[in-house]
This record gives C-alpha cells, sequence and structure tokens, in this order.
C-alpha cells in the first residue's frame, strides 16, 4: 500500500519514537523511507571569520554547522532504523514546510510525524504536527509519541 513514507526528525526521543515506526511500516511494506531533518539558519549580521588562507562569511559557516549537525541527526537516525532503503533530506527552512515540501518532491504517499506539540500552548500558535495534517499532499500518521 505504501511505497515512499516520509518522517521528520530533530533528534530527540520523541523524533526517535515517530523514526521507529515509520521504519516498521517501511520493513512492512518494502517502502523507501525517507528521513527529514530541518535546520534553520539565524538572521544576522554578517561578520567575517578567518578560516586558514581565505576568510568566509560568518553566515555560510553557521550554515556548514548547522547542515553537518543535521546530516549527524539524520544518520543516528538511519542507523536506527536497521533498514537499507533509506533516503536523507537535510533541508534549510521551517519544518513543516520542508517536511511537506520533501513529500511533495518525492511523491510521499505516507508522513509520520510525531505528536509532540499537539496539546498545550503549542497547539494553538501552531505545531508541526498540525501544520503537516492541514498541508500534507498525502495520508498522514501523527504517532503517539508524548
Amino acid at each position: 500500500m505504501f511505497t515512499k513514507i516520509l518522517v521528520g526528525t530533530d533528534g530527540s526521543e520523541t523524533a526517535a519514537a515517530a523514526v521507529s515506526l515509520a521504519a516498521d511500516l517501511a520493513k512492512h511494506h518494502n517502502a523507501v523511507l525517507h528521513i527529514v531533518n530541518a535546520y534553520q539558519v539565524p538572521a544576522g549580521g554578517v561578520a567575517v571569520v578567518s578560516a586558514g588562507a581565505m576568510a568566509v562569511a560568518d553566515s555560510a559557516v553557521r550554515t556548514e554547522v548547522l547542515r553537518t549537525a543535521s546530516d549527524h541527526i539524520l544518520g543516528d537516525a538511519e542507523h536506527a532504523t536497521h533498514w537499507a532503503n533509506v533516503k536523507r533530506h537535510s533541508v534549510a527552512g521551517q519544518p513543516a514546510d520542508v517536511i511537506i515540501s520533501v513529500a511533495e518532491q518525492v511523491g510521499a504517499d505516507l508522513i509520520v510525524v510525531g505528536s509532540k506539540g499537539m496539546r498545550g500552548a503549542r497547539r494553538v500558535i501552531g505545531s508541526i504536527p498540525n501544520s503537516v495534517a492541514h498541508r500534507s499532499p498525502c495520508h498522514v500518521l501523527i504517532a503517539k509519541t508524548t
């Protein structure tokens, strides 16, 4: 039924539970598992830092550090799945926007998100699972992670 399953992670324990559920579903359906991490580059003034014999913009350094951290989060999540058919996506942007965008790009037929943020103040001001559920191009499974 599902051939492309997408799950977002921020490296937290609750996200790990959603990744685990998505991996189990991917194995059951012999599906490709797309694991997504969104990183956000903070806005700020441009300073220059020395990088050996060349100078690079501070924002470029921050972006690279964030992308590297994102890649590590994805690597840890992939390793925990024990599934061979995994694609990793490290993308700059707001998490819900990134999840929706990657789901559209890869033609996902299921998005798995954790339930964190579905209660309390975050539910009122906006949560990632709520945003994804309302804007998704495909089925959404909200994993009970809190």
